[in-house]
């Protein structure tokens, strides 16, 4: 088995990501290689980054062979620009997001109906969501949640009500993980119920759901943020995302068993 050499320095996530995107100098691009190739661990963390991102790009090919609609023509906003200096929302807001950032029919991003289609309003906008509220309660050691385990069935009518479409609370206590409670959380895209469980040794995992008003029917996906790891999905218009600090490995089964139980619990 080959050694590492002692000058090789390890290499920063944010470089795997920028390797996977082909962003890297030629000369840095091969550090990196070698590095992989003395390290499968992160030869393996750099696949799976591959195969989240070859999935993005399948979702979201059928969006980006659509035409750019007529009335986000960048030639036609700049005249309503100079005859309507003031445009209402939201597609004031759309034409200065389409001027600022150069968005065009082969972007993989586009408005429909008036809301934003893609990245950030769909599945990675949940998935961002659930990942920052878990940063926020998971941490908070006296009061993680609003209700607590007794209060299950109350706290499913709750969340039912404020959402308007009726959720479940898995059991994972046959995986080691005891529930906590829940709470109403704020997201950029209207309340959510947010249900913390925790391990032995104190380790939280929490699952965020809300509806959602575009990628409703979404296969699961990895997403990492900062030392988070996650999994979000959708199912006939409610999103999921389970987010925890356990490696990928460990964390992918217990979001297979809480997609599982909810299928379930809610066909049922």
């Amino acid at each position: 088995m080959s050694e590492q050499p002692v000058d090789m320095r390890p290499v920063l996530e944010e470089e795997l990501h920028a390797y996977v995107d082909n962003a890297l100098e030629p000369a840095h691009r091969s550090e990196v290689e070698a590095y992989l190739a003395l390290h499968p661990e992160a030869a393996a963390e750099v696949a799976a980054f591959s195969a989240h991102r070859q999935a993005l790009r399948d979702m979201l090919s059928p969006i980006v062979k659509e035409p750019l609609p007529s009335s986000l023509n960048l030639a036609r906003m700049l005249d309503l620009h100079q005859t309507r200096p003031r445009w209402p929302w939201p597609w004031g807001m759309a034409a200065a997001v389409v001027l600022a950032l150069g968005i065009g029919g082969t972007t993989g991003w586009s408005l429909r109906d008036g809301v934003p289609y893609g990245t950030d309003a769909g599945i990675a906008a949940l998935a961002r969501e659930a990942s920052s509220s878990y940063q926020v309660y998971a941490a908070d050691t006296l009061r993680p949640v609003e209700m607590g385990a007794s209060q299950r069935a109350e706290l499913v009518e709750w969340v039912s009500s404020r959402l308007g479409r009726k959720v479940a609370i898995p059991d994972l206590a046959p995986a080691g993980y005891r529930f906590i409670g829940g709470r109403l959380v704020a997201t950029e895209h209207g309340p959510a119920g947010l249900f913390m469980y925790d391990d032995p040794q104190g380790v939280r995992l929490s699952l965020l759901v809300r509806p959602m008003a575009v990628d409703k029917d979404t296969p699961m996906m990895k997403h990492i943020q900062g030392k988070f790891t996650g999994y979000a999905w959708a199912d006939q218009g409610l999103g999921y995302g389970v987010v925890g600090t356990k490696r990928a490995e460990v964390l992918h089964p217990l979001a297979d068993e809480i997609r599982r139980q909810i299928s379930l619990d809610l066909k049922g």
